[in-house]
């Protein structure tokens, strides 16, 4: 593997599993909903200054509504949900959680594209959630705040995957990094609800907290979205999102290291049948791309072959 990948690839996880924790931090002194804010609009200025400064068009005025939609879907309902449901989860389950994001895609793939998710496909996606189930019988203290906790985060899950799903046309026609512009603005208008009280929030809150929120807004939120789309043009999308599967074991250590979270043994259990569920899908995703890939080449070379007879 180049050095330059390696780097992306590290920078991609360190940076993402990282943020599960300081969402944490940032929960310390700031609501979820405000915490959501601050970190959107923070990255949301960031990307302007970038697309301002790297000359990025404005979108096509018929594509404006889907981008704001899936805007909302993938950030506003994502980062609001998520931080709802670290209230009452900790840091490195939450993780585990949200890696069940791609069994979400492969199913709304399913119900909305007409996709066709095979025999293993289905398998990885029970296991998957048998894991989810391990995780929530793993935890300690209150069972009614972990569910609700726990249910929060699978709807942030569920619109990252929707955002995921049918942002495919428009990476096609934009490119990842504008489009990206696009929907983190987006998302960061419909924000704009909730800035009622953020000041008084920001006089009170800790130093510690507000750093936090700054690290979130600059650097999770914008950096690995550069970096995948880097790896991506070097490797492939499949390859490129497969090693994101490190992050949740990277938000765990992050998490034991910072704020002494240590989760169970059954939690552990639970999110090792999450992620190896999410693995035996996205293998079967890979192996259906690479099967349509080869009889597509085959049927070129068999024309190519009547045409020379």
């Amino acid at each position: 593997m180049k050095k330059r990948v390696l780097l992306a690839y590290s920078l991609t996880i360190l940076l993402w599993g990282s943020a599960f924790p300081a969402i944490k931090v940032g929960l310390q002194s700031y609501s979820p909903q405000h915490l959501a804010v601050l970190r959107l609009l923070i990255g949301a200025v960031g990307l302007i200054i970038f697309a301002v400064m790297r000359g990025i068009r404005l979108p096509d005025k018929k594509d404006v509504p889907i981008i704001l939609l899936l805007g909302f879907l993938g950030f506003t309902v994502y980062h609001t949900a998520l931080n709802f449901g670290e209230k009452d989860v900790s840091a490195g389950v939450a993780s585990l959680l949200v890696s069940t994001t791609p069994i979400f895609s492969a199913i709304l793939s399913v119900v909305f594209l007409k996709e066709r998710l095979t025999k293993l496909g289905w398998i990885g996606s029970i296991i998957a959630f048998i894991g989810v189930a391990l995780i929530s019988f793993g935890m300690g203290g209150s069972v009614s705040a972990f569910a609700l906790g726990s249910l929060f985060i699978l709807i942030a899950a569920l619109g990252e995957s929707f955002y995921f799903v049918f942002q495919t046309n428009y990476l096609k026609k934009y490119g990842s990094l504008p489009f990206t512009v696009y929907t983190i603005v987006a998302g960061s208008l419909f924000m704009l609800f909730f800035l009622p009280g953020i000041s008084s929030e920001i006089a009170n809150a800790s130093a510690q907290s507000t750093y936090a929120v700054i690290y979130l807004g600059l650097f999770p939120t914008v950096i690995p979205y550069f970096a995948l789309a880097y790896i991506t043009s070097e490797v492939g999308a499949s390859e490129a999102t497969s090693s994101l599967y490190l992050t949740p074991a990277v938000a765990l250590i992050i998490s034991w290291l910072l704020l002494g979270e240590i989760p169970t043994l059954v939690s552990l259990i639970g999110g090792a049948f999450t992620l190896i569920g999410v693995s035996l899908s996205n293998l079967k995703f890979t192996k259906e791309k690479k099967h349509r890939s080869e009889k597509i080449q085959k049927e070129v070379g068999d024309e190519e072959l009547r045409e020379k007879t």
